[in-house]
């Protein structure tokens, strides 16, 4: 059946995710009973607490709410159940998420997203809450431009969807690299010896940066803002050396370079010996913090708050101290980086 509905709808399908999707008319849009979630990309603590404030939010204003499994790869294939308050119990506090999350290269095509389409059609979702990333929210998009209302929620440790100015496990992730580095340093300063640590960003130096001034690092390294090896990683590590110090910390976004490599780079021009650490997925994982709780319940109550108002193909926000929301389109347009003022702090005080 769904073979059948794909080839038939295809070319429309193409023609719509072409040009822009123009929201129908207030008094044209059906009744909503039915509302979807799921969480896509890669995890984040605090994802957990989003999927229980949407479905206790959802249960508050009257909605049947269905969970995902899977993300877009589950949606597509119909890995679809309703999920009740009760069910989202002793939730809260877990990192990951229970929904799981998985990467989709079928949704990646016109026709993986008719599938995704059909399938909210049959199990009755008529808006689908994703959580996720920037990644995440493309694909939500590409349902609101053939009419599958979206509401996106930003879950993704790197803090880099422009749109807004917090996401949902970033705050965790940065405690988590911080508790680590700070035990790097204590037996660190039990030798004269470099420590090189590299955090996640592939593409955004926000977890980086932040937890190289929480860390009193003297070295950081992102990807938006390139370095000259001999001058922003020999010379300052020397001149600490010079002026007494016998421990080191170098704290290197993934985007930026290889963990390994620099600490074998600064040990060869130094003779300063030089320990990589790779702390990885370790960041995506534990308890999210309060922080994170707080913010991913209230930005879930908002994104069903959106529904029942009827403000659809939104992304929740955090902006000037308030989470609010924005349309989806405005919002994948929007850009943000880390400034040349901000690492400027950084230095003054590494």
């Amino acid at each position: 059946m769904l073979d059948e509905y794909s080839a038939t709808n295809l070319p429309n399908l193409k023609s719509m995710i072409a040009q822009n999707y123009d929201n129908v008319p207030q008094s044209q849009v059906p009744p909503v009973r039915g509302i979807g979630v799921l969480t896509s990309g890669g995890d984040a603590p605090g994802m957990n607490a989003t999927i229980r404030a949407v479905a206790r939010a959802g249960a508050h204003y009257g909605y049947r709410v269905f969970g995902v499994t899977r993300g877009f790869h589950g949606l597509w294939k119909g890995e679809i159940e309703e999920i009740t308050k009760r069910e989202v119990s002793e939730k809260l506090q877990r990192g990951g998420t229970f929904l799981m999350t998985a990467r989709s290269k079928t949704f990646e095509t016109p026709e993986g997203v008719l599938k995704g389409a059909k399938m909210c059609k049959v199990f009755g979702i008529d808006v689908l809450v994703v959580i996720g990333g920037d990644g995440s929210y493309r694909g939500a998009r590409d349902l609101a431009r053939i009419g599958i209302p979206v509401i996106g929620l930003p879950g993704t440790i790197d803090n880099d969807i422009a749109s807004t100015e917090y996401t949902i496990g970033y705050d965790t992730a940065m405690n988590t690299a911080m508790e680590a580095i700070d035990k790097l340093r204590d037996t660190a300063s039990s030798h004269e010896r470099c420590s090189v640590i590299e955090v996640m960003g592939r593409r955004a130096g926000y977890i980086a940066l932040n937890v190289g001034i929480a860390t009193g690092a003297e070295v950081v390294l992102i990807p938006e803002h390139p370095y000259d090896f001999d001058t922003d990683v020999v010379k300052l590590i020397l001149d600490g050396r010079n002026a007494g110090k016998h421990h080191y910390i170098v704290i290197v976004a993934e985007g930026a370079g290889k963990a390994t490599d620099i600490a074998e780079r600064i040990e060869e021009a130094t003779g300063i010996e030089s320990r990589p650490t790779i702390l990885g997925h370790l960041q995506r994982g534990g308890s999210p913090t309060l922080r994170d709780r707080t913010m991913a319940s209230l930005m879930g109550v908002h994104a069903v708050e959106c529904i029942n108002s009827g403000r659809l193909n939104r992304l929740v926000i955090f902006k000037d101290g308030r989470i609010t929301d924005v349309d989806i389109e405005e919002g994948l347009k929007m850009t943000k980086t880390i400034s040349e003022a901000e690492m400027e702090r950084a230095k003054i005080l590494s």
